[in-house]
C-alpha cells in the first residue's frame, strides 16, 4: 500500500514538474534574465514593422539586421509601412480573432496616438520589460522626460526609447537668407511667395505635427492641450489653427489641392526648387542630406521663436508576437552605444541619441566623440524651446477636423 502511495506521489510529483516546466517554456522572456533571453532569441527571426519612407533610414535598418545577425544569431526582416495605424490595426484584428500567439509583427516603430492606442487596447506585452533591458540603465531618463512620457502617456516600460526628435524647418539660405521664424512671418512669406510652401498631408507624422506646431504658436493657453480633447472645446481651442490655413491655403503648393506625401517629398520638392521650406522631425536631416549630396551645402535649419516640438520615438513588442525574446534583443541592440553612435550620424542618420554621455564608458563617448555637427544642423543654444507635445487624444481629433475640412483637396 505504502509503495502504491509513494508511486503515485511520485507520479504526481513528475507530472506538476513537467507542467511546470511546460508552462517555463510558455512565459514571455524576462529581460532581467538577459542570458536566458539571449538563448532563447537565437536562431529567431524578427519581424520589425518600421517606416520605410527613407532610405537612409532603410539602411540603418539593414545594417542592425547585420549586427544582431553576427552578434546574436537574430535575423531582422523590416516589414515597410507607410503609416503606423495599420499595423495597430493588424494587430488588433488578430487579438479579435483570439489570436494570442505566433502574431505576424514582432516589433514596432511607435509613438504617441498609436502607443495609447495599442496600450489601451492591450495590444503590446502586458509587462514592463523596456527598463529591464541591460542598456536601458545607459538611456538619460533621468533628464529627458519624454522617455517616459510619450505624448503625455506614462510609457509604464512597454516600449523602448529609441531615438528623440525636434521639429525643424530647413531652407537654402542662398535664396532665403532671412527665413520667417514666426507664424505672421510665415503667413507674410507664403503671400508674398505663391506656390513656395507645402505641408504632409494628415495623418503623415509630420503634417500632423505642423498643424500642431502652428496650433501651439496661437493658443492662448497651451496648457489646456496637455490635457485629453474631451476636457476643452475642441472648436474653440482650435479656431485659430482653421482660420491660419484658411487663409495660407489657397498660396500654397498646387494651390492647396495636393500636399506632400511625407519628409521625404518635402526634401524632394526642395532639392528641385518647388518650394522654399522644408521641415522635419530629425534636426540632421539638412546635414544628412548634404553628405548624401540631395541638397546644397548652403541650406540651413531653423525654427520659428516660440519653440518646436520635441519628442521621443520607441520600439514596442506586441502581446502575441512570435519572436518576443529576438525583438527584445534588437531593442537593446539599438541602444547601445555602437547603434546610437551610427544612428546619430548626419552622414548616416543624424538621429539625436537617447543615451546619457557621462554614463558611456570610454570606447562608448569615443564614439560620440568622433561625431561632427553638420553644416546643416543648429546647435545647442540655436535649438530654441522645447515643446511638449499634446496629449495624444488631440492628433486624431485635429487631424479628422483637417480632413474634413481640406482633405477634400487631395
Amino acid at each position: 500500500m505504502l509503495a502504491r502511495g509513494f508511486v503515485r506521489l511520485t507520479a504526481f510529483v513528475l507530472l506538476m514538474l513537467a507542467a511546470a516546466h511546460a508552462f517555463a517554456a510558455d512565459a514571455d522572456p524576462d529581460p532581467a534574465d538577459w542570458p536566458a533571453v539571449l538563448e532563447e532569441a537565437r536562431g529567431q527571426t524578427v519581424y520589425w514593422y518600421a517606416w520605410g519612407g527613407a532610405q537612409n533610414i532603410n539602411d540603418y535598418i539593414s545594417w542592425v539586421g547585420e549586427r544582431v545577425s553576427d552578434e546574436y544569431g537574430v535575423t531582422l526582416e523590416q516589414v515597410k509601412v507607410s503609416e503606423t495605424a495599420s499595423l495597430v490595426t493588424r494587430v488588433l484584428s488578430e487579438k479579435q480573432a483570439g489570436r494570442n500567439d505566433g502574431g505576424a509583427v514582432d516589433l514596432v516603430w511607435i509613438n504617441g496616438e498609436n502607443f495609447k492606442a495599442m496600450k489601451e487596447a492591450g495590444l503590446l506585452l502586458p509587462y514592463s520589460w523596456s527598463t529591464s533591458l541591460p542598456n536601458y540603465a545607459l538611456t538619460d531618463f533621468e533628464n529627458k522626460p519624454v522617455l517616459s512620457r510619450d505624448f503625455t502617456e506614462p510609457v509604464d516600460g512597454l516600449e523602448s526609447p529609441w531615438g528623440t526628435a525636434q521639429f525643424t524647418f530647413y531652407c537654402d539660405s542662398a535664396s532665403l537668407p532671412e527665413p520667417p521664424r514666426n507664424l505672421d512671418a510665415l503667413k507674410a512669406y507664403i503671400h508674398a511667395h505663391p506656390g513656395r510652401f507645402t505641408y504632409a498631408a494628415p495623418p503623415n507624422f509630420i503634417g500632423t505635427t505642423f498643424l500642431k506646431q502652428v496650433l501651439l504658436g496661437l493658443a492662448d493657453d497651451r496648457s489646456i492641450l496637455s490635457r485629453p480633447v474631451d476636457e476643452a472645446d475642441f472648436d474653440k481651442v482650435t479656431a485659430p489653427l482653421w482660420a491660419w490655413l484658411d487663409d495660407v491655403t489657397p498660396d500654397l503648393w498646387r494651390s492647396g489641392a495636393v500636399y506632400a506625401a511625407d519628409t521625404t517629398q518635402l526634401k524632394t520638392l526642395l532639392a528641385d526648387d518647388e518650394i522654399d521650406i522644408a521641415m522635419t522631425f530629425n534636426p540632421g536631416e539638412a546635414s544628412s542630406a548634404i553628405s548624401e549630396g540631395i541638397l546644397p551645402d548652403t541650406v540651413r535649419s531653423f525654427v520659428l521663436d516660440y519653440g518646436s516640438i520635441g519628442n521621443a520615438h520607441f520600439v514596442a513588442i506586441p502581446f502575441n508576437a512570435n519572436a518576443k525574446a529576438g525583438a527584445m534583443v534588437v531593442a537593446n541592440f539599438l541602444l547601445s552605444p555602437e547603434a546610437q553612435a551610427r544612428k546619430a550620424d548626419e552622414s548616416l542618420w543624424g538621429d539625436p541619441t537617447v543615451l546619457a554621455y557621462a554614463k558611456l564608458d570610454a570606447d562608448g563617448k569615443a564614439r560620440f566623440d568622433m561625431l561632427q555637427r553638420g553644416l546643416a544642423t543648429l546647435g545647442p543654444d540655436e535649438s530654441g524651446a522645447v515643446l511638449n507635445e499634446p496629449d495624444s487624444s488631440w492628433t486624431n481629433a485635429i487631424e479628422a477636423e483637417w480632413a474634413r475640412r481640406f482633405g477634400a483637396a487631395r
